[in-house]
Formats: structure tokens, sequence, C-alpha cells
């Protein structure tokens, strides 16, 4: 079924596009959260003019987020997560907003929660890269490392070790 993406979905696209997906999964999922409507013809040719508008006002906060994606591709943000003793899970968990504040104070870049692609909050100490979603039109990724401030040095590659090796299992 093609459907007409009214908001960023992470692994399917990006807001404004129209995407081809399972009939179960529009009715069930995009439907009910109001993150998509049916792609018919009328509706094609209105999303066509609104794209148009919408690129000629936002021409230069493209080259500025592509400056900005260039900036904080691939750098790496430590953020710190307690956890439980030998298991490697977080008490909490890392979400978009924490990765938000995290590249502000370490980086200086001010980002929107929403700009953070995270399918679901991190729950593992480890390396694990987040994409960020700055334009419609520019990505970038960061790579994220939760780390326990109660390890000691000795501890903590070893966890993080054990952490990566689990989150590659899965």
């Amino acid at each position: 079924m093609k459907v007409i993406l009214k908001q960023t979905v992470p692994k399917v696209g990006k807001e404004g596009t129209v995407v081809n997906v399972a009939d179960g999964f529009a009715r069930n999922y995009l439907f009910p959260r109001g993150l998509a409507t049916v792609a018919e013809k009328k509706q094609v040719e209105a999303l066509n003019r609104r794209l148009s508008k919408a690129a000629e006002k936002t021409a230069g906060e493209k080259a500025s987020m592509e400056a900005l994606g260039a900036e904080l591709n691939g750098k790496t943000i430590r953020i710190e997560g307690q956890v439980g003793q030998s298991t490697g899970k977080l008490f909490g968990a890392i979400t978009s907003q924490n990765i938000v504040d995290a590249i502000a104070a370490q980086l200086g870049k001010t980002l929107d929660k929403k700009q953070v692609a995270l399918i679901e909050p991190i729950k593992r100490l480890g390396t694990h890269q987040v994409e960020l979603d700055l334009h419609r039109d520019v990505n970038s990724s960061v790579n994220v490392v939760v780390f326990d401030p109660q390890a000691t040095e000795e501890e903590a590659p070893a966890a993080e070790a054990a952490a990566e090796e689990t989150t590659e299992e899965a």
C-alpha cells in the first residue's frame, strides 16, 4: 500500500515522502497513530505543491544543517549511566533527550530531540551508533559511549567489551 508519511518514521521514511508499506503495517500502526495517509492522486499532487513551497523556504536552512552534519558526523559523546552489578544493563535508559543534552554539553551544538533518530532507548553499556536526522535531505551519525562512572578503570573496558558482545548478538 502506498502511503504519504506525515512524520519521519525510523526504518520507513522521512516526513513528506511516498513509501510502499505492507497493508497491515499501515492499518495497524501508521494510520491509528496519525503517522501517514493513503497516497491518493489528489493527495500526492497537494504534497508536491507543499514540498515545492517548503523547499524554497528552507534552502538556507539546508546549507546550515549540512555544515552542522559535517561537524557532528563521526564524533563521539560520552554519557554516564548507573548499571546493575555484572549485568551491564542500565537502571534507566539513555533517551533522545539525554543524547541532545550530551551533544550540547560536550560539543556545544544545539539540536532538537526530534532530530535524534533513536528507534528505542539505549539500555546497555558500550558504544552505540545513533543517527541524526538534521534536515529532510541531511543525515549524520554520532557514536554514543555509555559508561559506568562507578566502575574502576580495569572493570570499565571489560564491561564495555561484554556489552558490545551482547549488542552484536542481538
